[in-house]
């Protein structure tokens, strides 16, 4: 007879943890609006009343997975500042990419996600917002003034990246370079169109 039961009790972070990772397979695997709370709780095995102790909701539940893939992948896309603007931006979206080759139909059922939930699609939003203003600060400098041009360009190209990204996951028949390549040059090619030329050449010094 063992000594103790076959079991052990996670602990609060372990338990969320766990349901966290659960969390990102079964977003993947059906739509949003196709999960319950009595089907995740089916799924991790425990009570309904025990997932509503650690989320209050599906959205709850759906952004905490949503937090933690941002985490990392802001953690992978970090910028080294000691390096040039263009070396930055290249090895950032090397590893965006990466990423995304990782988690390819999470990131397809995400963008699908922000189209039916205004509240996630405000998510995706903020995430890009944030995007755009480290891509900036990076090339123009913290705290300095970025023309209302380039701005504009720089979010309509995060736009057009995950566009880009979505196609890149359903054909396949593109290497990672041949993409990153896509993406900086279109980049460039929005902020020229911008009337930022300047702002070009700043992010192509010493590439």
């Amino acid at each position: 007879m063992p000594d103790g039961p076959a079991y052990r009790r996670l602990d609060v972070d372990e338990r969320r943890a766990q349901l966290v990772a659960l969390g990102e397979r079964l977003f993947t695997s059906a739509a949003y609006s196709e999960l319950s709370m009595a089907r995740i709780a089916k799924e991790a095995g425990i009570s309904k009343a025990l997932l509503y102790h650690y989320f209050p909701s599906k959205q709850a539940y759906f952004e905490a997975t949503l937090q933690a893939a941002a985490e990392d992948l802001v953690a992978r896309t970090r910028p080294d500042p000691s390096l040039p603007p263009a070396q930055q931006l290249e090895r950032s979206l090397d590893a965006y990419l990466g990423w995304i080759g990782e988690h390819a139909e999470a990131y397809a059922k995400l963008m699908i996600t922000a189209g039916e939930v205004p509240e996630i699609r405000a998510m995706v939003e903020d995430v890009r917002g944030a995007t755009a203003e480290r891509l900036m600060a990076g090339v123009v400098g913290a705290g300095t003034p970025v023309p209302p041009g380039a701005r504009t360009a720089v979010r309509g190209w995060l736009w057009f990246m995950d566009g880009a990204c979505l196609d890149w996951i359903e054909h396949d028949d593109l290497t990672r370079d041949e993409v990153r390549g896509l993406l900086i040059g279109t980049l460039v090619g929005a902020l020229m169109a911008s009337g930022s030329g300047e702002l070009v050449a700043a992010l192509m010094a010493a590439a």
